[in-house]
């Protein structure tokens, strides 16, 4: 076919060209005018005329990337949190107020527009956020990179309180469409499950597989200030055949589809209920899905411009977001020994300087493993590569430290004890040249306890790379009123070089900013009460002190800790209601797991808590507690800026690092939170003072279990923690159903505390105390939270992703001159 060269149109971005592009995308692409057209028109029509300034430099920096023959990042997770992603184009191309007019010339009010998008529902938590954040930085710094991950089509799932509980419901992202996505149905492979394997000529065959189709779909990240953009591609399951005409034709319409529904629901839900066999085999099928597809893809691009893979490992760094893609390493094994007949030894050598992990937890039980029975029944020839990777690798070590019976079981890829499992963090540490954790104390503790063998063997591959996130979205975005602020007293440069907060430190003292840093704070606190009011029908004071814990709902990250401490407010302010009590809203947010019993009663008995306190009159506003259902990303752009105190308070030792802690810290909320995971190097940044640090170390939960930690004791020593543990345990906050929560009793004071929520609690009294005098001090508690603002700039995704290029991926900026 003839190659010419396209001659479109070069867009601008004045308000009349987006006018124009707007109602051109309404006619032509929506196919409505504007009598006909409904808000969601608008919005998709908004939409495309801004993703038609993005493609031409998008296609561009595919270009220069072929040009330049760069080294790529492929970043595969199986979770990509990007949120909305309408606004954020706008922050990147510098047109939001702009686009705003264009719309208002058109009578259309473009905040009304934004809330009508619809969060992407391609992940659950911490881990997908950091993976946008993430691909934000690499496009912003120009880090030539891919997403991979899965095209979801109904998330996780949409989060309703009903009566206090949990209770989830289809997330169905895509019903209006999605216009920022480019469907890629010329780029689709064939995924292979099941089968056996043979030996022929030297290679194994793997046959009589049953195989569904990975269809690509493509979304522009484009970096902010500047030309350069990468692509997040998503894989969807597409059948092998659409339909049995035979079944059709019978009158069997069921069966007719059968095989077509089964096949695409690899891609249908996030993470489906893993409690069940069934959930278990769906989950393993999800993974090895993408990370073939996206195994074919990058070899595909790969050959585009090299004709063997002696380079192989020069052009390609594969990049592991948790154990969820490490199937991609048997895979890759596969596609070069099995279908390019590279020699296993020259293959494992690429392997091992092409691909690295992140681990993100500290928990063996939180460690992926997989039943060697359904590996062998589903992945055939996989197990069989890992079975060879495993003897190459014992054998080496053997060889090198002597025959240490006890290591070598505990280095296995292989778990003998009981049902054999493989270990999917063990096969990503053997496979790759650098392994890091995500915070300082969350590294050292996985080379000293869950890795410690490895560390010992492999000292050179382990690193730390702290996490960070994005300030454009996180500050710039979330909180208009803030980053207008810091935008007027010391430039915009800080949107691409977080550091410059620094210079607020000067500013701290300043009288007048000081005032209007506590009325940006202020508006975004009554923007959320205004939404509480209209949402949840909740009304609470602006002026309140707004404490915030919101992350997924999980033992370890101690949500019952500050529930205990609710209550035993409640029954002071009820001991002495004329006490000048400091007014409090205490605000929960984040989804339980499914199958996650605990946790689910855990929301439970929050939504007891808050029915009890919100409306006991003697209280009145002294106290409220609310939980914000449906934790995402537009909703935590709402409620991060609105927070005064950020609850960082997982035992520690448990938390890898988390970044809720960097977002709240960033939009001025001080931290009440343990020495864990970044915890520690935020109090380094913004000073001791401007935190609230309490309970036990890390050491000293390891010491204090190892002298034999009881709860009871505590329990019965503590009177105001009695009455609050008693109150849960008879029913008091559910006079319907008395013993609703009497587990979490016995978990706490009868079952061993595991998280040591009550080891902790007294010092977490304390703590609370002191934010309480902080708060009465309205000077001193700006000041804190101007240094905590302005401490922020390690914390920026721009930095963790210059040093996973310089350290790991070894991968230079692309040169957009």
């Amino acid at each position: 076919m003839t190659t010419v060269d396209l001659e479109f149109d070069q867009l601008n971005s004045t308000v009349d060209a987006l006018r124009r592009s707007i109602s051109n995308r309404m006619m032509y692409g929506v196919g409505k005018d504007a009598v006909t057209a409904h808000p969601h028109d608008w919005l998709h029509a908004a939409a495309l005329a801004v993703r038609d300034r993005l493609v031409a430099r998008w296609m561009k920096t595919t270009r220069l990337q072929y040009e330049q023959d760069v080294k790529r990042v492929y970043y595969l997770s199986m979770e990509f949190l990007i949120g909305r992603t309408f606004t954020n184009a706008l922050l990147a191309l510098g047109i939001h107020d702009q686009m705003k007019e264009a719309l208002a010339s058109l009578g259309v009010d473009m905040d009304v527009l934004t809330e009508l998008e619809p969060d992407a529902a391609l992940g659950n938590g911490g881990l997908g956020r950091l993976a946008a954040c993430f691909l934000d930085a690499m496009a912003t710094l120009g880090i030539p990179g891919f997403g991979y991950g899965i095209r979801y089509e109904y998330g996780m799932f949409r989060q309703q309180i009903v009566n206090g509980e949990q209770v989830e419901t289809p997330d169905y992202w895509l019903r209006a469409g999605n216009p920022w996505e480019f469907p890629r149905p010329e780029i689709q492979y064939l995924v292979h499950f099941g089968g056996r394997t043979v030996q022929r000529d030297e290679h194994v065959e793997w046959i009589d597989t049953e195989h569904v189709n990975a269809m690509a779909y493509d979304t522009v990240i484009p970096g902010y200030a500047t030309s350069a953009t990468n692509t997040l591609r998503l894989w969807s399951a597409r059948a092998t055949e659409e339909l049995d005409l035979s079944a059709f034709n019978r009158g069997d319409y069921r069966r007719a589809v059968d095989a077509k529904n089964m096949s695409e629901n690899v891609s249908r839900l996030l993470y489906p209920d893993d409690s069940t066999s069934a959930g278990r085999e769906l989950r393993l099928r999800q993974e090895y899905f993408f990370v073939s597809a996206t195994m074919q893809d990058l070899i595909r691009r790969y050959m585009r411009t090299h004709s063997t893979f002696g380079r192989f490992h020069e052009k390609v760094a594969v990049h592991l977001n948790d154990t969820h893609p490490v199937l991609a390493i048997p895979e890759l094994m596969r596609l070069l020994v099995d279908v390019h007949h590279v020699p296993w030894e020259r293959a494992w050598q690429s392997i091992e300087q092409m691909f690295s992990y992140t681990n993100h937890t500290l928990m063996p039980e939180a460690l992926e493993t997989w039943d060697v029975e359904m590996l062998a029944r589903l992945l055939p020839r996989h197990l069989e590569i890992i079975f060879e990777i495993n003897a190459q690798f014992l054998k080496r070590v053997g060889e090198q430290s002597g025959h240490d019976t006890e290591m070598i079981r505990r280095i296995s890829l292989i778990d003998e004890y009981g049902q054999r499992r493989v270990r999917m963090a063990h096969l990503a540490i053997v496979a790759s040249h650098k392994v890091n954790g995500v915070s300082k104390l969350h590294s050292q503790l996985m080379t000293r306890d869950i890795f410690a063998d490895f560390a010992r063997l492999f000292p050179e591959r382990f690193t730390n790379v702290t996490n960070g996130i994005t300030p454009r979205r996180w500050l710039a975005q979330a909180s208009r009123p803030l980053s207008a602020l810091i935008d007027e007293r010391i430039g915009t440069h800080w949107r691409s070089d977080l550091f410059d907060l620094a210079k607020l430190r000067d500013l701290a003292d300043d009288a007048s900013f000081a005032e209007a840093f506590r009325e940006a704070k202020r508006q975004n606190k009554i923007r959320l009460t205004q939404r509480l009011a209209q949402q949840l029908k909740v009304t609470v004071d602006p002026d309140a002190l707004f404490d915030l814990q919101v992350k997924r709902i999980h033992e370890y990250k101690r949500q019952l800790l500050n529930v205990l401490h609710v209550i035993v407010r409640y029954n002071q302010i009820r001991a002495e209601p004329e006490k000048d009590w400091v007014p409090r809203v205490v605000m929960f947010a984040g989804k339980a797991a499914s199958a996650y019993r605990m946790a689910k009663t855990i929301i439970r008995l929050i939504g007891d808590v808050s029915a009890k306190v919100n409306h006991d009159p003697l209280v009145g506003d002294r106290l409220k507690v609310v939980f914000v259902p449906n934790y995402g990303v537009s909703v935590a752009e709402l409620i991060i800026p609105a927070a005064d105190l950020s609850e960082q308070i997982s035992t520690a030792g448990t938390e890898a690092s988390g970044t809720g802690n960097m977002k709240l810290a960033l939009n001025g909320a001080l931290t009440i939170g343990t020495l864990d995971g970044a915890n520690i190097e935020i109090c380094d940044a913004v000073g001791r003072e401007n935190m609230f640090i309490f309970g036990h170390t890390a050491d000293e939960v390891d010491a204090l279990r190892s002298a034999g930690y009881r709860p009871r004791q505590l329990y019965e020593e503590n009177p105001e923690l009695r009455v609050a543990l008693d109150q849960i345990r008879t029913g008091f906050f559910s006079p319907d159903d008395p013993l609703r929560f009497a587990d979490i009793f016995h978990t706490l004071v009868d079952w061993g505390d595991q998280y040591m929520v009550l080891a902790d609690f007294a010092a977490f009294a304390q703590a609370q105390n002191d934010v309480d005098a902080r708060f009465r001090d309205p000077h001193a508690w700006t000041r804190s939270a101007i240094a905590n603002v302005a401490g922020m700039g390690q914390f920026s995704a721009d930095r963790t992703i210059g040093e996973y290029a310089r350290g790991i991926w070894h991968v230079k900026p692309l040169d957009m001159s």
